[in-house]
């Protein structure tokens, strides 16, 4: 099983999004139990809210919805996900901040799945154009990892052929 984690600085705008998308794309491709998800903030100022009303309208349009708690990052998350991908620059630094034995583990989501070193953009202070432009990004790059896995798979020929 492999096991992931999104982080933003909440927890309650990116990170569940990037998390809810995952979740869709893990049901379409059938591939639930070979993946573990989770998200989590670098604050805890969220911890025990659901996700911003504005995530929660994108999710259920695009049949991504799923229950969700905010909660703060551990240290435990470091040892227990295989792949720690945060939104930003800022969250990756203060992870590295926090967890300084750990530093390296966490990287960017989009330099992770092969997009260079791009952020994606906090739509918290912005208004719903902001929210479905996240949400867009955050499609586009998880569905490039799920191409990558199928071709890594052997998936992928027939449909390259």
């Amino acid at each position: 099983m492999t096991r992931i984690l999104f982080v933003c600085a909440g927890n309650i705008c990116r990170s569940p999004m990037a998390e809810g998308i995952f979740r869709r794309m893990l049901r379409e491709h059938g591939l639930e139990r070979a993946f573990e998800v989770d998200s989590c903030g670098t604050g805890g100022w969220h911890a025990g809210e659901s996700a911003d009303p504005r995530t929660r309208q994108v999710l259920a349009r695009n049949d991504a919805d799923f229950l969700h708690v905010a909660r703060q990052i551990r240290v435990e998350d470091f040892t227990h996900f295989d792949h720690i991908w945060t939104m930003e620059r800022t969250n990756l630094r203060d992870l590295e901040r926090a967890f300084p034995a750990h530093s390296g583990k966490a990287r960017l989501l989009l330099e992770a799945l092969g997009f260079g070193f791009l952020e994606i953009p906090d739509p918290y202070y912005g208004d719903m154009a902001d929210f479905e432009a996240v949400y867009a990004t955050l499609e586009q790059a998880l569905e490039t990892f799920f191409q990558k896995q199928a071709e890594e798979n052997g998936q992928g020929r027939e449909a390259n052929s």
